[in-house]
């Protein structure tokens, strides 16, 4: 280490003119070379020596120098210990104008160097964009995109700043979201691609940025990419899938988006990814996408267009997987297809491989979760089927009408009361056919548990008296009703806080009450 202390020296006497220039250049080469045989102890004597106040002037002097200077910062930053010296050494103010450089060279070891000193420095990093730090980025990644080396500088510099929110305003500013885009599309290396990712998921939080990243054609860009990863069984091409399905999830949260993903074919890419994998692979991967195809699926125009385009059918076909957070998406986004589309509702509530399925699912204790989104679907399609008699049917022959007994108990209000309905729905039309089924699953007895309990809420006591007023029809039920005393509870209604549910338990008493005769055969 005495050659060391012999260039810190020099370097610290050094003359600015061009007469010592190679006197300069041997010493950094030599600082260089101690830092890389032992760097902890070469940054010691660095920060004893007093040293880094003259790579200010260093930086500023010949264009070899500072080039030589910058390289030799950025090594020196590796070390944790030596940042905060490179700070107090006012080295920042003096770097981030070298971003304006035209030479390659300096640009990579500037950024290098600001890029260590100032990470995971919140305070640095709002300094470097108040700075403009971001239109030097830019300006950078523009200049020399197939410059990979500067470039992956750049972009991890960008993905460092990106979470400030300074950071973003900053970037909406400029045309970043054209540069992200056009490295995305270049991309081969599995690193390179994360870090893009990574930034692009971050700007996709900014609704500017996120419109902007439209407008560059990130959706073609994404789709690409599925495309190029989608036959890979390597773990680093798997998470660069999910990344890429979590960025689709991001930019899906504006309705412009959405459409126009499903224009340009997006759906199919995931869909394809996803049959690869449906036996096997990472469940992350395919939470991710199914994550996607939900909420693709919520814009009526996309439910329209994926309907017509068969989507309906491929993703039944995906059911046969045997992953519980996949079979709880896949069941999701199903019922997000159908939702108001009678014509799909009422295909889909007619196949028997299907109902068993759901009916399976439906009785599952082993996965809440499943069970739930299965019992959902089920009075779907119900609900939204444009023939509800021959889905009533099918359900009944898929052994299905418990469960959606079952449901109307559910702990969760949503849940109880669309089965409410759905089972109101199945009385209405076909009361006679079903009743069987009804008596079996304790219907009757069910409905008095909610309206007997006070944590009940009105909406649901409301639902259950209506479905309770349409099975009054049937004598049988009817009987059932007066055998477990309902007549009392339905008074104790008549006077509950709710108007409508005491008018609904008015209704239903006097239903009870009158002579069967006058109720019709």
């Amino acid at each position: 280490m005495e050659s060391l202390e012999l260039h810190l020296k020099r370097l610290k006497l050094g003359d600015e003119d061009t007469e010592g220039e190679d006197e300069i250049l041997e010493s950094l080469g030599g600082v260089l070379q101690a830092l890389a045989e032992d760097k902890h102890k070469a940054s010691t004597l660095l920060a004893e020596g007093e040293i880094l106040p003259a790579f200010g002037r260093l930086l500023q002097s010949t264009p070899a120098c500072a080039v030589k200077a910058a390289q030799v910062l950025a090594e020196i930053a590796k070390n944790e210990e030596m940042k905060t010296p490179c700070i107090n050494a006012g080295l920042i103010p003096i770097l981030v104008p070298l971003l304006n450089s035209t030479n390659q060279e300096l640009l990579l070891h500037t950024g290098r160097a600001i890029g260590r000193i100032c990470y995971d420095n919140n305070d640095l990093q709002e300094q470097l964009v108040a700075a403009g730090v971001i239109d030097s980025l830019v300006r950078i990644l523009s200049n020399y995109p197939d410059d990979e080396a500067l470039v992956r500088v750049n972009l991890l510099a960008l993905s460092n700043l990106a979470d400030l929110d300074t950071a973003k305003e900053a970037l909406s500013k400029t045309k970043v979201a054209e540069q992200l885009v056009h490295q995305l599309r270049q991309v081969n290396h599995h690193e390179k691609v994360e870090i893009i990712l990574e930034v692009l998921q971050t700007l996709a939080e900014n609704d500017a940025l996120k419109l902007q990243l439209a407008e560059a054609g990130i959706q073609d860009a994404v789709t690409e990419l599925l495309l190029r990863l989608q036959d890979s069984s390597k773990p680093e091409d798997m998470c660069s899938l999910k990344a890429a399905s979590d960025l689709i999830v991001s930019l899906l949260l504006g309705d412009g988006n959405c459409v126009r993903m499903v224009q340009l074919g997006v759906v199919h890419q995931l869909l394809d990814l996803l049959e690869q994998h449906v036996e096997s692979g990472d469940v992350s991967v395919q939470h991710a996408a199914l994550s996607a195809l939900r909420n693709l699926a919520i814009p009526v125009a996309n439910k329209i267009q994926m309907l017509e385009e068969g989507v309906g059918k491929r993703i039944q076909m995906l059911l046969r997987s045997e992953m519980p957070p996949v079979q709880f998406k896949l069941l999701g986004t199903l019922r997000m297809l159908i939702d108001g589309q009678a014509e799909a509702a009422e295909e889909m509530g007619q196949d028997p491989t299907l109902l068993n399925r759901l009916a399976q699912w439906c009785g599952s204790k082993d996965h809440a979760g499943v069970c739930g989104e299965a019992n959902r679907l089920l009075a779907s399609l119900l609900r939204h089927s444009r023939s509800p008699q021959e889905v009533v049917k099918a359900i009944q022959e898929a052994q299905g009408v418990k469960h959606l007994v079952s449901m109307a108990t559910s702990e969760h209000v949503i849940m109880q009361n669309e089965a409410l309905i759905a089972l109101a729905i199945a009385s209405a039309i076909s009361l006679e056919n079903i009743k069987e089924a009804f008596k079996e699953a304790q219907l009757v007895q069910n409905i008095h548990k909610l309206l007997q309990s006070e944590s009940t809420g009105p909406e649901v006591k409301y639902n259950a008296i209506g479905l309770l007023c349409s099975l009054l029809s049937s004598a049988e039920l009817r009987e059932e009703a007066e055998e477990d005393q309902l007549t009392s509870t339905l008074e104790a209604l008549c006077g509950h806080s709710n108007d409508n549910v005491a008018k609904q338990a008015l209704m239903a008493l006097q239903i009870l009450n009158e002579e069967p005769s006058l109720l019709g055969p």
